[in-house]
């Protein structure tokens, strides 16, 4: 293990999450005059100096990563990264936050769970609200990835930490050639829909403040807010739907989104932008995964708002607008709110809770299982149905028309059967310490797939929860984060050996 190496990345990143996470909320803190300057202040030199101590003394180290440096720096970081963010928030007077809790609302920022053990939103210093939006935000595009650009510089590679860093099976998969290019690429994107999203945001009847911080957590698919009530504190359909498509548009893998701007680009042609053909956004429809997702999100939809209409819980044209809110919200992992989803009747909390283990896309910020793996599920268990009917038949899997090869067939059901276990183990434990089943089966199953609101004492905040149970969610939501094996595979002697 190449400890020097790791130690100057660690130093170099945390000094970089120092400048990002601090110095906007300093901005903020100084236009609102906000009491919150000092804590910020004090935060940024803390963080910064820590890691530039930690950078200059393993300055001296060059060489290259290899992939077990790379998972362990991931892990590192984003364990530091939580502590290092909450840092802000214990120093400060107005949330009279405990180490835990500032731990828990930091991993839940930082991983886009959204799950909150912080009431009162509405009287809180702006400075803080966007501080809790940007931590989403830099969580979503992963601060990892943002900080791969400048590693070439330093004389190392960055192709382990995109390893580590990528979710869903298909971890090789390039944007372009130069895992430099592939990060600058990814956080243009990112930028641009996050850009969108707040204009629309405004358009629609938010005032700047309040849509800058809601895109932030909209395209990471996190769910914080600057209000309690969440979305529905403006009650207004525009900002719903505002809210849907981009929650939507967040969930699908951003490579489709590339090829979309590539058409866009490649689409004119030189000298005042003359179009020599339109942009076209088929390809989203002809990709399997997103036609998977597209179809599973109105599926689920339709499903919502037929037993809403016919529970009476609503009326047909509001069961619409709040069923379609909230399907959309929890299958994409988002978790934002405009209704009390635990409390609407017969079978439907649990529905939108088990929805959001299939998740949104690979590639995307959205958390759970991920489509692709469902899809693949789905397709290895068919064909094992039709292999007992034709037992001599070579019958392969195949997504987009192409097979897909059996070993990563194999390393789904792996990732699934690690998925159920960790779940199982972590969901015991809580009940263990002291949880009803209830609270226990939603809020584990919220934070592994990086969700946040519940069922039982966590429909709302999990600030009723005992400290132990805390960090049991803590460790739910990284490994969520990481999709499991990231974390856990620096937990087996291999990986320790040389």
């Amino acid at each position: 293990m190449r400890y020097m190496i790791i130690g100057k990345i660690l130093g170099l990143l945390l000094a970089v999450f120092s400048v990002i996470a601090t110095a906007p909320a300093i901005v903020v803190a100084l236009i609102y005059q906000e009491n919150t300057l000092l804590n910020f202040a004090a935060s940024f030199a803390s963080l910064f100096l820590a890691g530039a101590l930690l950078w200059s003394l393993c300055k001296g180290a060059k060489s290259d990563l290899r992939n077990r440096d790379g998972f362990l720096i991931t892990v590192l970081f984003w364990t530091v990264l939580s502590l290092a963010g909450s840092l802000p928030l214990v120093l400060d007077s107005n949330l009279n936050l405990s180490m835990t809790d500032a731990i828990f609302e930091s991993v839940s920022g930082l991983t886009t769970t959204g799950a909150t053990v912080i009431s009162g939103l509405d009287d809180l210093p702006k400075s803080l609200l966007f501080y809790r939006q940007l931590l989403q935000w830099m969580g979503g595009i992963g601060i990892i990835v943002l900080a791969m650009a400048v590693l070439p510089f330093l004389g190392v590679g960055g192709m382990q930490l995109y390893r580590a860093e990528t979710p869903g099976p298909m971890k090789d998969t390039r944007l372009a050639p130069r895992i430099v290019t592939t990060a600058a690429v990814l956080f243009s994107i990112y930028s641009a829909l996050t850009l969108a999203c707040a204009v629309a945001y405004y358009a629609a009847g938010m005032n700047a403040f309040d849509a800058i911080s809601h895109a932030f957590s909209t395209i990471a698919i996190g769910g914080f807010s600057t209000k309690d009530a969440s979305i529905g504190y403006w009650d207004s359909a525009a900002i719903e739907t505002v809210a849907m498509v981009f929650m939507v548009l967040a969930g699908i893998n951003f490579a489709l989104h590339f090829a979309s701007f590539k058409t866009l680009k490649t689409g004119l042609a030189p000298g005042w932008g003359r179009a020599r053909s339109l942009p076209s956004f088929t390809h989203y429809w002809r990709d399997s995964e997103a036609r998977g997702y597209l179809i599973f999100l109105s599926m689920l939809t339709l499903v919502v708002v037929l037993v809403l209409i016919t529970t009476g819980t609503y009326e047909p044209t509001e069961a619409l607008r709040r069923g379609a809110f909230e399907a959309i919200s929890v299958a994409t992992t988002t978790g934002f709110a405009t209704a009390d989803y635990a409390s609407w009747p017969t079978f439907l909390p649990f529905l939108l809770l088990m929805s959001a283990f299939a998740g949104a896309c690979a590639g995307s910020t959205g958390g759970g299982i991920k489509q692709i793996r469902m899809m693949l599920l789905f397709k290895q268990g068919f064909r094992e149905v039709r292999q007992l009917i034709h037992p001599n038949a070579v019958i392969p899997v195949k997504v987009g028309g192409k097979s897909v090869p059996e070993s990563v067939v194999s390393s789904i059901w792996g990732f699934l059967a690690a998925y159920i276990f960790v779940f199982a183990l972590l969901m015991l434990t809580m009940i263990a310490l002291g949880t009803d089943p209830i609270t226990a089966y939603s809020a584990v199953g919220a934070c592994l797939n990086n969700l946040g609101p519940g069922l039982g004492e966590v429909a709302l905040t999990y600030g009723s929860l005992e400290g132990a149970e805390k960090y049991v969610l803590c460790l739910a939501m990284l490994l969520g984060r990481l999709e499991l094996f990231t974390l856990l595979v620096i937990l087996t002697p291999e990986f320790w050996r040389t």
